[in-house]
């Protein structure tokens, strides 16, 4: 119990006179609230783009590509697979008997973005008739449906946002020809709300092309996709990959997230580096001020410990402010914004930003770290510097 109050007076001392180091705890505050702003604002786009691309996919739904291919747009399916994989044991029929799949063409293409002079790559998608009763989440706003053989598009709400001239009634062109936007749909903020989407065969006319990137099925249930599964690659005349529609966006992200990851760390952990040396010049200026003080409190019979603690506890005390201030910023900056980035399949997207509560207590727990292995050495040379040189200040 002695020992505790002697911890418990000595870091109380030591808290209380960190306003008059006000200069040199700034250091530490403001380095690490900098690591932790931008490891925050990397991760929080790291959980956006998985957020999205898992939004996009239902567990009834598959999506059907030609085998290895790793994105839709090195997919080709003939129409001879098309119809193939349409006759798939497992298939929701739709009102008219009908299977409830559509055959798409992809194509990307080159639009100018709103902002700057710069143009990004867009998902131009062909649907056939059922298309968006796969999808029913997909759901017009403005506007009308695209035409049958005719050069008419309908864009997403989140597209519509990031390029220029996709306003209702307005002409895109594509491959030397006008396309006209004829309504504009919403699709819970998901991947496909970043596309722009028109009749499959018309897509297929305008790009000379005769075959499919692939074919998106909604399923009777989320129990039916092995028996789906099972039956198209049991089938020696199809050469093609089956997933559920949530797992192919997941693996269509993993990479581009893995990516942003290392980044984050990268920099957070040459941040941190700096941060770390930052902590450590201040907190030896803190027990260099205070090494009469220190040993006068050990001549009076105050442990080793206690001026340890007491040195550890006013670096993590900083450490949090920093962190919390870092995290604060973070969500100022980057909560319910978006950032625009090339992503899987070589499309442009806009990826969503949330900054939560998970994420900043990480950032405080990474500022935590750096405040502990800062105080480290102060620590250390304040307990074991020779008494008799202390107490004259050397």
């Amino acid at each position: 119990m002695h020992a505790f109050k002697q911890i418990a007076a000595v870091t109380l001392m030591n808290i209380k006179s960190v306003p008059q180091r006000l200069g040199a705890s700034s250091v530490i505050v403001i380095g690490i609230a900098g690591v932790v702003g931008v490891l925050v604002g990397i991760l929080a786009m790291v959980g956006g783009l998985s957020q999205m691309m898992t939004g996009t996919g239902r567990a009834d739904r598959a999506i059907v590509v030609s085998a290895g291919a790793s994105f839709e747009t090195l997919s080709n399916i003939t129409r001879e697979a098309t119809q193939t994989i349409l006759d798939g044991a497992g298939i929701k029929l739709g009102i008219d008997g009908k299977p409830l799949a559509s055959a798409e063409a992809l194509a990307i293409v080159r639009l100018p973005l709103k902002r700057g002079g710069n143009s990004g790559n867009v998902s131009l998608r062909g649907v056939s008739g059922a298309g968006l009763a796969v999808r029913p989440e997909i759901k017009l706003v403005e506007g009308r449906l695209f035409g049958a053989a005719v050069r008419e598009v309908i864009v997403g709400r989140t597209l519509q946002r990031q390029f220029r001239d996709l306003d209702l009634g307005k002409q895109i062109l594509v491959r030397g020809a006008e396309w006209t936007v004829v309504g504009v749909f919403e699709s819970h903020a998901d991947s496909h709300e970043a596309e722009m989407l028109t009749g499959a065969e018309t897509l297929q006319s305008a790009f000379e092309r005769n075959t499919f990137q692939s074919v998106a099925v909604l399923l009777e249930s989320a129990d039916s996709f092995a028996l789906f599964k099972a039956a198209l690659i049991s089938n020696p005349a199809l050469s093609v990959d089956v997933m559920r529609e949530a797992d192919y966006y997941r693996q269509q992200s993993q990479a581009f997230s893995r990516l942003l990851s290392i980044v984050a760390y990268l920099i957070g952990g040459i941040m941190a580096v700096g941060a770390v040396f930052g902590a450590l010049n201040a907190m030896y200026s803190a027990v260099s001020t205070r090494t009469v003080e220190i040993a006068t409190l050990r001549v009076l019979g105050f442990g080793a410990s206690a001026v340890i603690v007491s040195v550890f506890a006013e670096s993590l005390l900083l450490a949090i402010l920093g962190g919390a201030a870092g995290g604060f910023v973070a969500w100022l900056l980057f909560n319910g914004h978006a950032v625009s980035t090339n992503g899987g399949g070589l499309t442009q997207l806009s990826v969503p930003l949330a900054v939560d509560l998970n994420l900043v207590a990480f950032g405080v727990l990474w500022a935590c770290i750096i405040g502990l292995v800062g105080a480290a050495f102060p620590a250390i040379r304040a307990a074991r510097a020779p008494l008799a040189s202390a107490l004259r200040g050397i």
